[in-house]
Parts: structure tokens; sequence; C-alpha cells
């Protein structure tokens, strides 16, 4: 059975696309021999990904060019890899917010990680021109309160709303300070394997779970007690 169980799973990776949860087989234990071994890769894979947050913590958490909301000497450090046009962001967005303005001990690292469209890239870099003047965090959480699909016009509108000095914002958006902040991100991101938005690391920890079900105050928690 054991050769039997290697074939099927060797069949049944090779059957899936990248990426997917391949059908299970309809022999229960070669099934299970199945699931063992994906549970056995997802493992290893967590591990991994762990191993290259710590041996990237003081680059993702203490880059001096990435904007922190919450409080800058907080203990636990929340690290969000974020895309203004990403719904899954929106919606986790004002959960974390809320956690960081009941706990004063959260410091919340932005980095800019614009994956998803054009006026992505436009937004971000707005987003970091606005911090060179202290308007970051009006400018992007009104960026991320704003429904549908952003577009340039958008994104305008929003930092004139926000206070932004959009002519000096513009002269400086596409700075080699910005592009060297944002292409930093791309780095790290693909360094720990972080290929979606919301990537979160909760001090110093990856989180793997889907946004929408990650329970931010309870990894503060574990956090502390580690």
């Amino acid at each position: 059975m054991k050769t039997l169980s290697h074939a099927v799973i060797a069949l049944v990776l090779l059957a899936a696309p990248a990426f997917a949860v391949p059908p299970l087989p309809s022999d229960p234990r070669a099934a299970k021999a199945v699931q063992d071994y994906l549970r056995a890769q997802q493992a290893e894979t967590a591990k991994d990904r762990q191993t290259r947050v710590a041996d990237r913590m003081d680059a993702l958490a203490n880059n001096p060019a990435s904007p922190v909301l919450g409080n800058p000497k907080g203990d636990v450090s929340i690290i969000v890899f974020s895309d203004h046009n990403c719904p899954y962001c929106k919606l986790a967005e004002p959960r974390l917010m809320a956690l960081a303005g009941k706990d004063k001990g959260i410091r919340i690292v932005m980095k800019e990680f614009p994956i998803l469209t054009r006026a992505s890239m436009t937004a971000s870099r707005m987003a970091l021109a606005a911090h060179k003047q202290g308007k970051y965090r009006a400018f992007h959480m009104a960026l991320m309160r704003r429904e549908g699909v952003l577009d340039e016009a958008g994104i305008l509108e929003t930092a004139r709303a926000t206070r932004v000095d959009v002519a000096r914002a513009r002269r400086e958006m596409n700075g080699a300070d910005i592009s060297d902040e944002i292409i930093a991100n791309f780095n790290l991101a693909r360094g720990i394997r972080a290929f979606q938005t919301p990537t979160y690391i909760v001090g110093g920890r990856i989180l793997t779970a889907d946004s929408g079900d990650i329970d931010f105050a309870r990894e503060v928690a574990h956090s502390r007690r580690r």
C-alpha cells in the first residue's frame, strides 16, 4: 500500500493546478496519504516562511522610510503588506485600526505593496509622498474607505480632501527615495514568500489565515506571551 499511496500522491499533485488543493482519491487510505503529505508540505512551507521573516525582521520592522501607524514606540509590531486597491485589505483595515486605537502598545508598520493595478502604484507613490508631509495616515485611511476600484482621478481627489500638498507630492512621488522604498518592499515580500495582499506579520510571526479570519487582538496577546 505504501508504494500505491506514493503513486497516487504523485498523480494527484501532478494533475492539480499550482497552489490548488487537489481532489482526493476515493480510496480512504490513499486519501489519507494525500492529506498527510499536504499537511507535511504546508508545515514545511510555514516553517520556511517563518525562518525567512526572522532573518529579515529588522528590515521589516525598523525601516525609517516605512510609515508607522499607532504607537511608534509600541511593544508589538504589526507589519502590513497592503495594496490600496485590495478589497481584502479594505475589509480588514477597520478591525486593525480599531484595535490600535484601543491598545496603545501596537505599532503598525505599513509596507506599500502595489501589485494589483497601475493605479495601485500611483496610490502607493502618492501615499509615500504624503508621508513626507506628515499626511500618510489621513490619506491612507481615506483611500481605504473609498468604494470601488481606484483610478488616478480618485487618488488626486483623496489627496486634496486630506490636505496633501498635491503639487509637491506630484513632484516627489517619483523620487529615488520613494522608488527605493517600494523596491525594498517588493524584495522583502519575495524574500518571505508573500505573494498576495494583505500579508500580516504580528510580533514577528507571519499569519497564514485568510484576512477575514484573523483575530488581531488574539495574535497580539500571543505575541506578548512569547
